[in-house]
């Protein structure tokens, strides 16, 4: 029995380790790539150059503005993020601890939106910048992002975890609803909201349609339209267009790695209840 239960842990490491491999092979293939002068993807990837440069970084930033787009990237992000977080702790609070009369089912058809594409609301909401004037500003790519019934479902479920006792005793004591959301509920579900800042930051990082249309002028682009500018219709330079995927990555796995304890605090205490 011993003798099963250590080749079953050796098979079980055998498998997590090439499954992790295969995971992470992608990624060491684009750093390698970025780090290869001239690679191309016709050939068999070799995981150690012949002779490593860093010149496809350079060209990278010769041609296209890419400082200039990771800046403008980052307060998109940024700001979308931080917008997300306030909008939808807000409105969790309303739905986790202010009863009402047709909470359920307002709270059911907010979270029925989730199941339109994008694609159906751009015409509309180009529309809508287009009217307001903010075609190609900052503005226009934030604001369609800063409601999120993802955001809304994930905190209310995380606020509701919450016991009702702590919202009582603070009653009692002359607390109103401003001060037992910002001094209670935020500090006790602040793994969530952890949670949510990665998810919608790496949704707007990564997000390509909507910069795509909204943004027009080259100096106001995002990393993932810079990025399809690389891509040539009849060539492309797989080491410049690497190098620009690296630099894109690294911002979103510095966050990760930072907030991966919260990430797995949040999502496990979201279904507690």
């Amino acid at each position: 029995m011993t003798d099963r239960r250590t080749w079953g842990r050796v098979l079980l490491f055998v498998l997590l380790l090439a499954g992790a491999l295969i995971m992470v092979f992608p990624f060491i293939w684009t750093v390698v790539t970025s780090v290869t002068p001239g690679a191309t993807l016709t050939t068999t990837p070799q995981l150690i150059p012949d002779d490593p440069s860093l010149s496809p970084y350079l060209e990278l930033f010769e041609r296209v503005p890419f400082g200039r787009v990771i800046v403008n990237s980052l307060i998109i992000s940024v700001i979308s993020t931080l917008l997300q977080l306030v909008t939808s702790s807000m409105a969790a609070y309303v739905f986790a601890r202010m009863p009402f009369r047709g909470r359920g089912a307002v709270f059911v058809l907010y979270l029925a939106t989730m199941m339109i594409p994008f694609q159906v609301l751009i015409v509309p909401l180009f529309a809508e910048m287009k009217a307001l004037g903010l075609i190609n500003t900052y503005a226009g790519a934030i604001l369609p992002t800063i409601a999120s019934a993802f955001g809304v479902f994930l905190l209310r479920q995380a606020m509701s975890t919450v016991p009702d006792e702590l919202d009582q005793a603070a009653t009692i004591d002359g607390a109103g609803h401003f001060r037992i959301f910002f001094q209670i509920m935020l500090p006790l579900v602040r793994p969530a909201l952890a949670t949510l800042a990665v998810f919608a930051f790496l949704n707007t990082w990564n997000s390509f349609l909507w910069p795509l249309i909204i943004l027009r002028d080259p100096l106001m682009q995002t990393l993932p339209v810079a990025l399809s500018s690389l891509q040539g219709q009849y060539s492309t330079q797989w080491d410049v267009l690497m190098a620009g995927s690296v630099i894109s990555i690294l911002p979103m796995f510095a966050l990760y790695v930072f907030a991966q304890k919260y990430i797995v605090q949040g999502v496990a205490g979201t279904g507690l209840k």
